[in-house]
């Protein structure tokens, strides 16, 4: 191994050391064992707590700070794995073997290649459009790529459905799990259908997403796009299609970890909103493309970028202070800080604060920008993290990375999608396999009785 890498490597082993001293204990009881449908739990806002399906993917536990994947610790797979490695254990439920791994990362390379997909990009004005709006534009390009599902002829007809909209079946009272999935199309013996909704489609996207991401920053920063190298890992050609130049092994790891970081995280907004749409039997690259599209809020993906516009506003370790107080004062957000579940400190951001700083000693113009967060991480931490739990997250520290690794700021969401691929597919094809389209209730509060007249118009 490479020295450096094994220093990175060492890093991680610290890190996880840590972790597990103060988060040990069991699974929540209540949240990791099969359910006996129906079932009763608590809902606030937003269906904050609602249990929608069960899932063998993913398990996060916000309370003691953990993370797994396919119940592999997120430390170990950073520590040992690859990004190759971890989308293939979260598609198919185990580790590859060497052979699969092979052929799974040829597989993934050949799916950098989407010509048709960046030339018709290229008929955009992509450098006045902010790069999730051209990502989100590309998943479906992708889509008219690679199948024929938008042809009159192939979309499927109300004649040919098993069953139709929830709205016309008595289930608005109750609504209890099937045996079976209900709503679905008689399947058909077609080539391209079986490509938009088969494994095929989610490498394809995998690596899709990775070539027109890599492609916008090329084309944003006056240059033309790059093909794939078969010899370099995806987080090589990444960022070697990214910037145009082969990266350091050091600088390959550090992309490869931050890629496993971001590829799952539970019941999240992107992936409850791709799973939505794929529960009506939309295809694969719909549903990916919705996951995109609820990534790029700035309550969800867009926080990483707000990190840097905010380190630089602060602009010096002595002003940290202040600007906290100030910031407290006007009741303002401070980005990277605090999140949705995690009441412990962000296991993603214990990992990438360790790369941050490491990334900080070679890089002496990013050093003070690194001293900034330091800073500030330590007046948010006195001021909430004992009483509020509010710590930093995963947005605090990517951020950092990867301007640290040279990326423009507005390309984090994107990269950060590139990696969520993984996760949206693979937690879309578990729930189709017993599907039953989402349909919640809102609460009426209007009023009643109330009477047409003709003087409103």
């Amino acid at each position: 191994m490479h020295k450096k890498t094994q220093e990175i490597t060492d890093l991680l082993i610290k890190a996880a050391e840590k972790a597990r001293k103060e988060t040990s204990g069991e699974p929540e009881p209540g949240l990791t064992s099969p359910i006996n449908w129906p079932i009763d739990c608590v809902v606030g806002p937003g269906l904050e707590g609602a249990i929608a399906c069960e899932s063998k993917i993913g398990y996060v536990n916000g309370t003691k700070g953990w993370l797994i994947y396919r119940g592999y610790d997120i430390f170990d797979l950073c520590i040992n794995s690859t990004y190759e490695e971890v989308s293939y254990l979260l598609l198919h439920g185990e580790l590859p073997t060497e052979v699969q791994l092979k052929v799974y990362k040829k597989k993934l390379t050949q799916c950098f290649n989407v010509p048709e997909t960046l030339r018709t990009l290229l008929s955009f004005s992509i450098e006045k459009m902010h790069p999730m709006a051209i990502l989100r534009l590309g998943l479906n390009m992708l889509r008219q790529e690679f199948t024929k599902a938008d042809q009159a002829d192939h979309k499927p007809s109300a004649d040919s459905s098993i069953a139709t909209d929830a709205d016309t079946i008595a289930m608005e009272f109750a609504p209890r799990g099937e045996e079976h999935a209900i709503f679905e199309f008689k399947k058909k013996k077609r080539e391209e259908e079986e490509a938009a909704a088969g494994i095929n489609s989610c490498y394809r996207l995998i690596g899709g997403a990775a070539a027109i991401t890599a492609a916008m920053n090329r084309i944003r920063s006056g240059h033309f796009p790059i093909e794939a190298d078969p010899e370099l890992s995806f987080a090589a050609n990444f960022l070697f299609m990214m910037t145009g130049k082969k990266p350091s092994v050091e600088e390959e790891r550090i992309m490869d970890i931050s890629l496993i970081l971001h590829a799952d995280h539970g019941m999240n907004a992107s992936t409850f909103a791709a799973m939505v749409v794929a529960s009506t039997l939309s295809d694969i690259y719909f549903s990916i493309g919705s996951g995109a599209a609820a990534l790029s809020g700035p309550l969800h993906g867009g926080a990483n970028e707000q990190v840097i516009h905010m380190l630089k506003e602060i602009g010096s370790v002595e002003n940290v202070k202040p600007w906290f107080v100030k910031a407290r004062k006007d009741k303002r957000k401070i980005s990277g800080f605090g999140h949705r579940v995690y009441k412990a400190y962000d296991p993603r951001a214990r990992i990438l604060g360790p790369l941050a700083k490491h990334l900080a000693k070679q890089n002496k113009e990013f050093g003070p920008l690194f001293k900034i967060a330091k800073e500030l991480e330590k007046e948010v931490v006195s001021s909430f993290g004992k009483e509020k739990k509010i710590f930093p997250n995963v947005d605090f520290y990517s951020g950092i990375v990867y301007h640290a690794l040279g990326i423009p700021a507005e390309m984090f969401t994107p990269i950060f999608t590139v990696s969520r691929v993984a996760g949206w597919t693979a937690r879309v094809n578990e729930y189709l396999e017993n599907n039953r389209i989402f349909r919640p209730r809102a609460m009426y509060i209007g009023p009643f009785n109330k009477k047409y007249l003709n003087g409103n118009l």
